[in-house]
């Protein structure tokens, strides 16, 4: 579990093709904003500006299709331990904007998080809920309960290279059909204040991502 130094802003972009529940989409990009505020406080910014085909599934993209903006405050719990084995805990939390094409209503999202580095190698578990903004006047919220398992683990001695992976899902109860995506990927840190990422993403139920191949850049800054 990571947090931005105070005044420490990170942007972490991913821009590729992606196959969703029912169309394909270009991310341009898939973004997520964190600016340290305090030693273990965090804003977090996360969503998605795309260009979107057809629900058919044709290969076109006529559409721009941006997703719903979570906006988090991240802060740390528990942090024991020494550098050969170490936990971490925390708590993320804030509302979900209806930026998405029809939908309306802020919605909310919450996870608590518990992080594990032994040596190198760290996972991250994180359990949680949510409640989307509502699709349009007629459908119920998205409601459903969340979790997932990242790791990243260091490849070579030199700390520049490393892999990384997730198995991430959702069980809904509002009648949406259920999540589970697995990600894998390799990021390359040239420098202390960028990350250069490939990842490879799957989703093997109805709902959600199906497919996508998506390359990142994390440029950091500090703002004060």
């Amino acid at each position: 579990m990571e947090f931005e130094e105070p005044g420490m802003a990170e942007l972490d972009m991913q821009f590729g093709l992606v196959r969703g529940e029912d169309a394909y989409r270009v991310s341009a990009p898939d973004f997520e904003f964190d600016l340290g505020l305090t030693s273990n406080l965090e804003l977090d910014i996360d969503g998605e500006f795309a260009i979107g085909g057809p629900e058919t599934g044709e290969f076109i993209f006529n559409r721009t299709a941006p997703d719903n903006l979570w906006t988090s405050l991240k802060a740390g719990l528990l942090d024991f331990g020494d550098e050969a084995n170490a936990w971490t805990s925390g708590i993320q939390l804030g509302p979900k904007l209806p930026l998405a094409h029809g939908n309306q209503g802020v919605g909310v999202e919450g996870l608590l998080l518990l992080g594990w580095r032994v040596r190198n190698t760290q996972l991250v578990l994180n359990l949680g809920g949510l409640v989307d903004p509502a699709a349009d006047p007629h459908t119920p919220r998205p409601t459903a309960v969340e979790g997932g398992i990242d790791i990243d683990h260091p490849l070579g001695t030199d700390g520049r290279w490393s892999l990384t992976g997730e198995i991430s899902g959702v069980r809904y109860f509002s009648p949406d059909d259920d999540q589970l995506n697995v990600t894998l990927g390799v990021t390359w840190s040239p420098t202390d204040t960028l990350d250069v990422s490939l990842v490879a993403l799957g989703g093997p139920l109805s709902g959600g991502d199906r497919w996508g191949i998506l390359v990142g850049f994390s440029p950091k800054v500090r703002l004060w």
